[in-house]
């Protein structure tokens, strides 16, 4: 009982965690999205390292290298999780808090279409009736908005890509997020010199605070991951499912009450749809597996 409440305390602050992003990285002004990208990315692998070094897992990271096809997955993950990355910090900073959390809302049903057109997964109609009414809330905002919510589409395909390479990698957590920034961090690095170079480089010409905020951009990426990982270990899938939900809703809140983005009648309706798409997805998995526990045959005493 007691590892559930505490897995429950670490889930919710790993979730709201992310919920707050978008509070974050408007801070990073006046570096551009790709500046704060490649701080994150070289950040983040300094931070992970320095916890793999504490927690004596260097052997285990060392050997992934060895390991062709786990490379090669890996810099799959690394190409989609800097899209994802991009994507978000892009869309926070440049007035779309509100269709980046849209992204994260339609996540689980973009990762169900992953299982069934790549994992041949057969969904039950409740799930289909689901995603159905999910894509027609993407053609109503897209009507709305002109052009299609692309930042949203990015975040939930690469998300849930992501999230299938991953499950496919098998990793711990750290090691597997510090190869993943390390395949990213020349490019990384180049794209930074460039911009010294150039005289458009943010770090270092900006004062004190802006240095210490992009630094903390590896902080703020690997914390959430340590308390999901955390998390993991002591909630069910069901629970984790739910808890997902805090960071969108988090982000919608603020995108609307903060960032004071403008919400028309037909994106009312284009949420209403996707939420409605949600209910529904939830209950059917939290009913299947209610039904799936009840058939397991009860242990047997000795």
């Amino acid at each position: 009982m007691n590892d559930s409440r505490s897995g429950v305390i670490l889930g919710a602050a790993a979730y709201l965690c992310w919920g707050f992003f978008p509070l974050y990285w408007p801070l990073l002004d006046p570096a551009g999205s790709l500046e704060i990208l490649a701080h994150r990315v070289i950040w983040s692998l300094l931070f992970v390292l320095i916890l793999i070094a504490a927690t004596r897992r260097w052997r285990t990271f060392r050997s992934i290298a060895s390991d062709r096809r786990m490379m090669i997955i890996l810099i799959c993950a690394s190409v989609v999780i800097s899209f994802n990355w991009g994507g978000f910090i892009y869309g926070v900073t440049n007035g779309h808090v509100l269709e980046t959390s849209l992204g994260y809302f339609i996540n689980p049903l973009v990762t169900v279409l992953l299982g069934v057109f790549i994992l041949k997964e057969t969904l039950r109609p409740v799930q289909w009736a689901a995603v159905a009414i999910g894509g027609i809330a993407v053609v109503v905002l897209a009507v709305d908005y002109g052009r299609p919510p692309w930042i949203a589409l990015l975040l939930a395909f690469s998300f849930a890509t992501y999230g299938f390479l991953k499950k496919k990698a098998n990793l711990n957590t750290f090691e597997g997020l510090g190869m993943e920034t390390l395949i990213l961090a020349p490019v990384a690095l180049t794209f930074l010199i460039t911009l010294e170079l150039r005289s458009d480089l943010t770090f270092g010409h900006a004062g004190v605070g802006n240095v210490l905020l992009l630094i903390g951009t590896g902080v703020v990426t690997a914390i959430p991951l340590l308390l999901f990982g955390a998390a993991a270990t002591r909630l069910t899938l069901t629970t984790i499912g739910l808890l997902q939900y805090l960071g969108p809703i988090l982000q919608f809140i603020f995108g609307l009450w903060i960032f004071d983005e403008d919400m028309s009648s037909a994106r009312w309706v284009g949420f209403i749809l996707v939420w409605l798409a949600l209910v529904l997805f939830t209950a059917d998995n939290l009913r299947n597996r209610r039904r799936a526990s009840k058939l397991e045959p009860a242990p047997i005493e000795c």
